[in-house]
């Protein structure tokens, strides 16, 4: 039996239990434990203090001037070269008197935008994961990077690395408009030639500020994209030391860090970015935010960056109904949509007449904040079970007693087996109570560690995210397989531990969107003086049909394709 010694537990200071074993008879609920999330909520930009963020369009025959808006008292915060306009901050009176200045055409909204990834998607959606150990990974090739054929284009003979001279994005810029990056991730740090933090101001394009990490969400994408062959971060048994590879490992990397410490931004910032790329020199733009409505100025920035050569690809959106979210359903931008392991479009997923392509959403391993990720390991009385970390679960090893604690929906769920000295949740996930609420009960009543059932049929473990901020424990999910075996464990000793590594697993059309990104900086590699409107072609006639026979509103075009794509470039049918 594998022997754990016991290390402090990250963030947990506050929520361990007390000593005794007396609990509130009153709340059932043990003295001195703080679980749940942190109040307030930080922010990377200032706040407007009750003022409005518009779009100000001025009419084309008087031109633009900020006079006016600096006369009444607002704030111009951007200036776009592709569109009369202004991005203002204003109060009701000041948006008043610009709206009757007949210089100004007409006021649009500025509306705010999300990260497609973990933090968008339903809390019992269970789409979003830390590292497991997983079959789906050969050498450096993740089941998806093969699935989408990237592997195909340069490395023709199976080896396991680019071949030499071989197109692996060289040449090509791809701007990752995102949350910023972990720019000295060891996959990413050779990658990156430009870097714009639009949040902050400055050139340093962190996924986070003062020392305090955002979403991750930016360094997920980058490395799906541009991930190098052979430089490995700390992948625990999952990868070994030479980490995984992007679809396009030899591509450089801009990146504009446009979304705050909880994954939203403004669409005003969002094109800053975009006009950003294009000063860069960027062929493609990659992104995996959505939100908010088209106004005549983000279609027309849009239009404009499209028609100087760069191809936009963005995220459908994790709605899972309706129509396909802005900017991916703007006439200049390729939408992508997100498929499951099966190939099948994921529930949360958006659809409909603007989709474009699938590429793969659900259960994406990439590169992580560095030590963020966490790698699982779970020991029932000398019995290791495939297990995954909850997103955003501290990290740190912990032990007790395996206790039964229904779906977690009560604060005496734990029944007589619960103990302030501590013990292990075991919890069957319900669709009335939410993870997060799970773990605050079961911590109240004393639990170090949680560990949640699965019901899936499949193989693998259910994956579940915690909001980023807060007071948890070390939690984790297993296989059904496991979840079986674990009735017959109860009242077992059970060590739980989360150990630091350099990726992780998330789901959303954000991590679809860059395996689209990827394979368009492929192809204009391939070919540098191919237009955006000819790579596109190449990608919707090579993909591969799903769904309805042909284009449909559920899967578009279908599957990407890298290697038939190339194909469909080079040697093009008459």
């Amino acid at each position: 039996m594998k022997r754990w010694g016991f290390i402090g537990l990250l963030g947990l200071a506050a929520c361990m239990p007390d000593e005794s074993s007396n609990r509130d008879a009153q709340q059932n609920v043990c003295p001195g434990i703080t679980a749940g999330m942190l109040p307030g909520k930080p922010e990377a930009t200032p706040s407007n203090h009750g003022r409005e963020r518009v779009i100000v369009r001025y009419r084309r025959e008087r031109g633009v001037t900020a006079a006016r808006v600096n006369q009444l008292g607002g704030v111009v915060t951007a200036a776009f070269r592709g569109a009369p306009a202004l991005a203002v901050s204003v109060t009701a009176e000041e948006k008043l008197a610009l709206a009757q200045d007949p210089s100004v055409e007409r006021i649009e909204p500025d509306p705010v935008l999300r990260a497609q990834g973990p933090a968008t998607l339903p809390a019992l959606s269970f789409l979003s994961s830390g590292v497991t150990r997983s079959n789906s990974i050969s050498g450096e090739y993740t089941q998806e990077l093969t699935k989408v054929q990237a592997a195909e284009v340069w490395d023709r003979d199976g080896d396991g690395r680019p071949d030499p001279g071989a197109v692996t994005g060289q040449g090509v810029k791809v701007c990752v408009i995102d949350s910023g990056l972990d720019i000295d991730h060891p996959e990413l740090k050779d990658a990156v030639v430009a870097a714009r933090d639009f949040m902050d101001g400055d050139n340093v394009p962190t996924d986070g500020i003062d020392g305090r990490w955002g979403t991750g969400h930016g360094t997920h994408v980058a490395g799906i994209i541009a991930a190098r062959p052979g430089a490995g971060g700390r992948g625990a048994p999952v990868l070994g030391e030479r980490g995984l590879v992007g679809v396009a490992p030899g591509v450089q990397l801009i990146i504009a860090r446009v979304l705050d410490l909880e994954g939203s931004t403004h669409m005003s910032i969002v094109m800053q970015a975009v006009e950003y790329c294009q000063e860069q020199g960027a062929k493609v733009i990659s992104l995996s935010i959505a939100g908010g409505m088209p106004t005549y100025t983000s279609a027309q920035v849009f239009q404009a960056v499209r028609e100087s050569g760069i191809l936009v690809v963005a995220a459908a959106g994790n709605e899972g109904f309706g129509e396909v979210s802005y900017p991916a359903s703007d006439p200049s931008v390729l939408a992508v949509g997100a498929l499951d392991a099966q190939n099948q479009r994921a529930l949360f997923s958006s659809y409909g007449q603007a989709l474009a392509l699938m590429a793969p959403g659900v259960d994406v391993l990439s590169t992580f904040p560095r030590g963020l990720g966490s790698f699982a390991l779970v020991d029932v009385d000398g019995t290791q079970p495939l297990a995954r970390s909850l997103l955003y679960a501290p990290q740190g090893e912990t032990w007790g007693t395996l206790v039964d604690c229904g779906s977690g929906g009560m604060k005496d769920s734990c029944g007589e087996g619960a103990s302030c000295r501590g013990f292990i949740a075991y919890v069957h996930p319900s669709a009335f109570v939410s993870p997060e609420r799970a773990v605050v009960n079961v911590m109240m009543q004393g639990a170090r560690g949680v560990i949640f059932a699965s019901e899936l049929m499949s193989g693998d473990a259910e994956i579940i995210s915690l909001p980023r901020r807060g007071h948890w424990v070390p939690a984790v999910t297993i296989n059904q397989a496991a979840s079986t075996l674990m009735q017959q464990q109860l009242g077992s000793t059970t060590r739980l531990g989360l150990h630091p590594v350099d990726y992780a697993y998330l789901s959303g059309t954000s991590m679809a969107t860059p395996y689209v990104s990827g394979i368009a900086a492929l192809l204009f590699s391939a070919r540098p003086s191919a237009t955006p409107a000819e790579v596109t072609a190449a990608l919707l006639t090579s993909a591969q049909d799903l769904g309805a026979r042909g284009v449909d509103l559920e899967y578009g075009h279908g599957l990407v394709q890298a290697r038939r794509a190339m194909d469909a470039l080079l040697n093009p049918t008459p």
